[in-house]
């Protein structure tokens, strides 16, 4: 089956971080120009018993990074992850040519405040905001005005693939916080951090850094049920304008 070149890149894996058994971190090299803003997704694809499988994944990586960077779960019965999950360094993949997706940071409505809300791989979209603004900071082209409020949620210490960096940054920067919280916690008795879901400690963390539907925008990623609880707490606090709340769901529950 021949693949029309117009539309796809023949992009190359360069590099591949196992975080766990089932989650995983690409590098690729798009092989030509991918312009993307922050928060939006690429759609990977690959030619599977004379078929073109393709799903659409966030970007972690910011539009200034050579290469493209992907955080992957494992979906035993996905049609796309179990194909990406045998895939090396210097495998190649499909990759179109034309970033979507529009969720984007909102600096042009007045608040200041990014509450940012996600489980698992939820958290790639806002890795990229975190790096690009960082390196707009460095370059004295941001000048922290904007904050952002990220709750990172997952079942286990381990999957939380960007912690380290996360952790960093959040030392690092004063419009940055990042606030992890394990789900799972008795099977790990090291963990020290925050227990619960992101919803569950949502309430608290919203008091806590004092955000209010005036001044704050909330962006929910990841696992459509922490979505539609977060939406709930939300809006019971006030965020019911248009625009209060951006969602990016990462698929859609079976009925």
């Amino acid at each position: 089956m021949t693949i029309p070149d117009e539309k796809f890149y023949h992009a190359q894996i360069t590099r591949r971080v196992d975080f766990g058994p089932d989650l995983w971190m690409f590098r690729i090299c798009s092989g030509g120009e991918f312009s993307f803003v922050p928060g939006q997704y690429a759609t990977l694809g690959v030619e599977h018993a004379g078929k073109r499988i393709e799903r659409p994944y966030s970007i972690a990586s910011s539009p200034a990074e050579d290469e493209v960077e992907f955080f992957f779960e494992l979906v035993p019965e996905g049609a796309l992850t179990p194909l990406l999950h045998t895939m090396q360094p210097g495998d190649q993949l499909l990759m179109r040519k034309v970033p979507k997706g529009r969720f984007s940071l909102d600096t042009q409505n007045g608040r200041t405040n990014h509450l940012l809300i996600s489980t698992v791989t939820g958290v790639a979209p806002f890795v990229s905001y975190v790096r690009t603004l960082y390196k707009d900071w460095k370059e004295g082209q941001f000048d922290g005005s904007h904050k952002l409020f990220l709750l990172n949620g997952a079942s286990r210490p381990w999957e939380f693939g960007y912690r380290e960096e996360l952790s960093q940054f959040d030392k690092e920067l004063p419009w940055f916080k990042y606030v992890p919280t394990v789900s799972r916690p008795w099977d790990h008795e090291d963990w020290g951090g925050e227990i619960g879901r992101a919803d569950d400690i949502l309430r608290k963390y919203a008091d806590h850094w004092e955000l209010e539907p005036s001044n704050t925008v909330a962006y929910l990623c990841g696992h459509p049920e922490m979505i539609e609880h977060s939406k709930a707490i939300l809006k019971r606090r006030g965020f019911t304008d248009k625009g209060a709340i951006k969602e990016e769901v990462y698929w859609v529950p079976a009925k």
